[in-house]
């Protein structure tokens, strides 16, 4: 964690005073080498010094003006160190911190904790701080001293950070167990302190004493210079704290970790959690595996993004071969009328068979086009033996001895790709067999009649993306994602107005003119919407259920 922990004294004589502090060194870079750390000339003969900055007087004066209950380590001490064996960050400890801006951080926040910034009854927790100076939480307490006036002394353990939020979320923590410390102390020093006053009793010399103006002063100068160490007759106080701190450290830097969230689960992901989790019931139900069951389904469900859910079976291995390797290749290898055709099948959720003998070729075909359908609408064969009817799968595959039945081949709401081997020429060479324009041809069919050039808007977008050459194929994956998390939320907002609010044709006609959905195309953005309600979540329609169920039993109350 990026912070710094210090213990601080009010002095009755010199106010107040940075006692102990540790702070976390993080080790260097690569490029920086074994390059000292900032800071590091500056270690030795400064730390006694207190005020702005630690060269502002001499170190002699600087020892002058500190009495025994403002010191802690004299400057012969080299400190604290402890070093975390796992990120190889380095503990250290001493009076002040090593570096001149960290000392006048720590210095303000130590004037702050023991004067204005102080909570009801002057003992307990408080938050100040800014983004110049940095985010302080401060603890401050007392101990009891016989000699002290009014019996106790002032201290406060400070928290200096520049993260505001992290601070502010460590506020129970840090609480917590600041407590602990301090409940130690104050217990160790009360023994100490009831010791005294049953052998000499503070109080009742105070009484009996006369009160003289001239020897007042000597005697508060003589009752300040109380450590620490004296008032818990504690030896190892400052190695027991050094434990204490460094480990308060690595525990509330550890204990929150910074994650990127881009917003609540994508329809994709859920329809993936939903399907695995069909799958265990099922793998459950015959003695399945048990070892992908110790992981959390959230992640397996994340993992398995680019694993395809097969309707009935396996994946086939491919092996070495020619492969389309994404959407603009495959756009360039059939022709750019052929692709558009070929997609609009796709998007309009009409069965897409592909004959050939090349599973592997087939396989690859259909790992592009699954990218431009959400997860839920896809139901997929990748090679058979035999025809499959259009609801068990919209991706078929087939060797190339199938017949296709009567009924398919002469309805419009299938396509059919014959993957034919090409003539080798005189040209063909090794090299070859991997180019895929080399080794077959692409027969595209369909006894659709309907126009495609006119729409769906969704894949008018697509071909401008996949046509502009200055995208990379990176940047065009990522156009895709986001094209259809837009058409996603479309869907959404059309089956909640249509099929659970059950609004009439004319409400429906004006959300989808809302949407973006009406003009050139529109017949081809309905039918897309309308197949890709099939893909919604079960997890998100019955949210919509319950919430519409209790909006209608509220208002029926």
């Amino acid at each position: 964690m990026n912070a710094l922990v210090a213990l601080c004294h009010f002095c009755e004589l010199h106010g107040p005073r940075t006692l102990f502090c540790t702070e976390a060194l993080h080790p260097p870079s690569p490029t920086q080498g074994g390059a000292p750390v900032p800071g590091e000339r500056e270690r030795d003969g400064d730390r006694d010094g207190e005020g702005l900055t630690m060269r502002a007087n001499s170190s002699a004066t600087q020892r002058g003006d500190m009495c025994e209950g403002c010191r802690s380590l004299p400057a012969s001490h080299p400190g604290f160190v402890s070093i975390d064996g796992e990120t190889g960050i380095r503990f250290l400890s001493h009076q002040h911190p090593r570096q001149a801006q960290l000392f006048s951080v720590v210095r303000q926040a130590c004037v702050r904790s023991l004067s204005c910034e102080v909570c009801p009854g002057r003992e307990g927790p408080i938050f100040f701080g800014d983004e110049q100076h940095g985010f302080v939480f401060s603890h401050t307490f007392f101990i009891k001293d016989s000699l002290a006036r009014g019996f106790q002394r002032w201290y406060s353990i400070v928290m200096v950070a520049m993260d505001r939020i992290y601070l502010i979320n460590s506020w129970p923590f840090l609480l917590r167990h600041l407590r602990l410390t301090i409940q130690s102390l104050q217990s160790t020093a009360l023994k100490v302190f009831d010791t005294e006053q049953c052998g000499c009793s503070q109080r009742a010399a105070r009484i009996n004493s006369v009160f003289s103006p001239a020897v007042f002063p000597h005697q508060r100068s003589g009752n300040a210079a109380r450590s620490l160490p004296s008032l818990t007759q504690h030896p190892n106080l400052w190695a027991s704290l050094h434990s204490s701190f460094s480990w308060l450290l690595k525990a509330c830097g550890s204990r929150l970790t910074e994650k990127l969230l881009e917003g609540a689960p994508t329809e994709d992901t859920l329809v993936l959690i939903e399907r695995q989790t069909e799958q265990e019931e099922e793998m459950s139900c015959w003695g399945g595996s048990e070892g992908s069951s110790s992981r959390p389904l959230w992640h397996r469900a994340q993992s398995s993004q680019q694993q395809e859910f097969l309707y009935e079976e396996d994946k086939v291995d491919t092996g070495p071969g020619p492969k389309f390797r994404s959407l603009r290749h495959l756009r360039q290898v059939v022709g750019a009328n052929e692709f558009r055709h070929l997609a609009w099948h796709v998007l309009m959720g009409n069965q897409v068979i592909w004959r050939g003998a090349d599973p592997g070729l087939i396989q690859s075909a259909f790992e592009i086009l699954k990218a431009l359908l959400p997860v839920g609408c896809v139901r997929s064969v990748l090679y058979s033996a035999q025809y499959e009817e259009a609801y068990r799968c919209n991706f078929l595959g087939l060797s190339p001895d199938v017949v296709i039945p009567t009924h398919v081949s002469s309805s419009e709401f299938s396509v059919l790709v014959d993957v034919v081997n090409a003539e080798k020429g005189s040209f063909y060479s090794a090299a070859c067999e991997e180019d895929v324009p080399s080794l077959y041809q692409f027969n595209i069919s369909s006894a659709n009649t309907q126009p495609t050039d006119k729409g769906p808007t969704l894949l008018n977008k697509i071909e401008v993306a996949l046509s502009n050459e200055n995208l990379s194929v990176e940047v065009v994956s990522h156009c895709l994602l986001c094209l259809k998390e837009e058409w996603m939320n479309k869907v959404k907002v059309l089956f909640k107005f249509s099929k659970v609010d059950g609004r009439g044709r004319e409400d429906t006609q004006k959300v989808l003119a809302l949407l973006g959905a009406t003009g050139p195309g529109e017949d081809d953005n309905v039918r897309l919407l309308k197949f890709w309600m099939t893909g919604l979540s079960k997890t998100y329609k019955s949210h919509l259920m319950t919430a519409v169920r209790g909006g209608e039993r509220s208002l029926s109350q």
